[in-house]
Formats: C-alpha cells, structure tokens, sequence
C-alpha cells in the first residue's frame, strides 16, 4: 500500500514558515555547528578533505564533536589536503592512535585518512571519487552514495588494521542506503559541499542540490514528524527519503535547504513535538502537528547523532 503524502493544501501552508524559518538561521554564526570548522579553510581541496573528516565525526554533543574534530585537524595541520595526499600510516599513523571520539578509535582515523588518500589518488578529489558513480538519471543520491560506500569499503586496509579480521570501525564512516541506513554523515557532507548559501559552503560544482537528500538527525525526526512530512515511525533511508520528498514539492531545486533550521530549531528545543505546552513557543506554530504527552528534558544540545 502506498505511503499517504502529505497533501498539496497542507504543504502550501508550510512554506511561508519554512521560508521564515531559513532567512532565520542562514547567517554563518546564526548556530554553533561544525561547519564552521570547515569554513576556515579556503580552498576547495582542503575544505572536501575537513568537511568529510567534520561530518563523519557529527554524533554526539556539540562541544564533544568540535574537540575530536579539531584534535584530528591540529594533525592535519594548514594544509589538511596535502597531509592526506602524502599520508603514511607507519610513518603518521602514532600521533593519530590516541585520538577518538565514543566509539571511533585512532586506528580507525588511520584507516579513514588512507581511504580518503586513495581516493583522491585514483580520481584527483573525494568530488570526483563520488561523482565517478553518480547517475544524472537517478531521482537522488541514494544509488551513488551505495556505490561511494562500496568502493570506499573496498579500499584494502591490510596496512592499516592486519590480516586479523577484528572491528573495523571506519566502516562507520561509509553506510549504505541500500542496507537500509539513514546516511545522516554523508549525506551532511553531501550538503555542505553541494548547497551554497551562508552556512553551506557550495564546493563541488558537479551535482544538482535537488538530488540531495536530508541529513536525516533526531531533531529533523521530530519536526518531520510535526510537520506531517513522513509516516514513517522508524529513522532510516525510507524515512529520509520521504522527509526530502515532501520538502521537494516545497523547492524542487533545493529541497533540503530547510535542513539546518529545521535541525537547530529541534536543538534548541522550541519545538513543541511531545511537550505539555505543544507548540506555543515554536516559530512553525500553526503549521505543526504536536503530541501533547509529556517528556524528559533535553540532556543538552546534540549534533546529528
């Protein structure tokens, strides 16, 4: 049985406060994110090897992501690109191993710093690597980000790991929509180099910002579910799919430009999603749909988890 949309009369009413609601967050300082790591850097080169590094670190508390993101950059050093295309993992690799963040040891930065190095390797930039699978036919990235994954899982990583066949955490750092994940990392570097407006940075030049697809997050989950944009109970690649569907009939050339308000809006915990006081405080009152149960405080701010 088909998926009921959320009808066109129902998406009318949501554009002007999604349009209010983007002019309000995009300002470069308009919410502390890890893009704007990424912004200190100015070439193309440096900025796709930092941003992949930034958004593949982007789970867990604000403050937690930033420290691990800028403990691995103070080893890249100013010329992260440069670094990744000489790096060595005998000869780099021990300023690398103490390094982590929750579940990602330093071995596994390792084995991501050699993946990016063979890309650029093989096709001159992580632009081109990725491109090299992408479909202009494909309705979104989804087949090419399957693709991105495959490849990079096959990189061999022997010199990295050993013939032992333990953990390999840096799998983690490419999922596949294909097995059913949401890709929120990916798809969050995908953003960043594809968009251009304030906050994201418009690096790569050869894929259309309309077959993107939401960085799927826990407060993209919550006001999608507000806003009546998925039915979908469970987070997954069906789900953000379907939140990007509905967000394109709003901007079918920019679908997802509503991403980062919608997640910082969730971050700051106006939304009224499951809160006694519903949405008196939100600025898509109105528009939204929320449940009136009560539940626990937020621990604090979160970033894509």
């Amino acid at each position: 049985m088909a998926r009921r949309r959320p009808s066109s009369s129902t998406l009318l009413r949501l554009k002007a406060p999604l349009d209010r609601l983007y002019d309000t967050f995009n300002h470069t300082e308009s919410a502390v994110d890890p893009v704007q790591v990424v912004r200190r850097y100015t070439t193309p080169a440096d900025r796709e090897v930092v941003a992949f590094c930034a958004a593949g670190l982007a789970f867990g508390r604000v403050a937690s992501v930033l420290t691990a993101v800028g403990s691995l950059l103070a080893v890249l050093g100013d010329r992260p690109a440069a670094f990744v295309r000489d790096f060595d993992p005998a000869r780099d690799g021990g300023r690398l191993r103490p390094l982590g963040h929750r579940w990602i040891r330093g071995v596994d930065l390792i084995a991501l710093l050699w993946i990016l190095r063979r890309m650029i390797a093989e096709s001159g930039s992580i632009e081109r690597f990725f491109l090299d699978g992408h479909v202009a036919s494909d309705p979104d990235v989804g087949p090419a980000l399957t693709g991105f994954a495959a490849r990079a899982r096959a990189i061999d990583l022997e010199e990295v790991y050993g013939s032992h066949d333990g953990r390999r955490g840096v799998t983690y750092f490419f999922p596949r929509p294909d097995a059913g994940s949401a890709c929120k990392r990916l798809n969050l570097f995908l953003r960043w180099m594809v968009r251009r407006d304030a906050v994201d940075l418009g690096v790569w030049s050869g894929l259309s910002p309309s077959k993107l697809v939401v960085p799927l997050d826990t407060h993209v989950i919550r006001v999608g579910r507000c806003l009546g944009l998925t039915g979908y109970r469970s987070p997954g690649w069906g789900m953000a799919s379907e939140i990007t569907e509905s967000l394109r009939r709003l901007d079918p050339e920019d679908p997802v430009r509503y991403d980062f308000a919608m997640c910082h809006l969730g971050m700051m915990d106006a939304c009224g999603f499951n809160r006694p006081q519903r949405d008196d405080r939100c600025p898509l009152r109105g528009v939204c749909r929320p449940t009136g149960r009560r539940r626990r405080a937020s621990p604090g701010p979160f970033v894509r988890r």
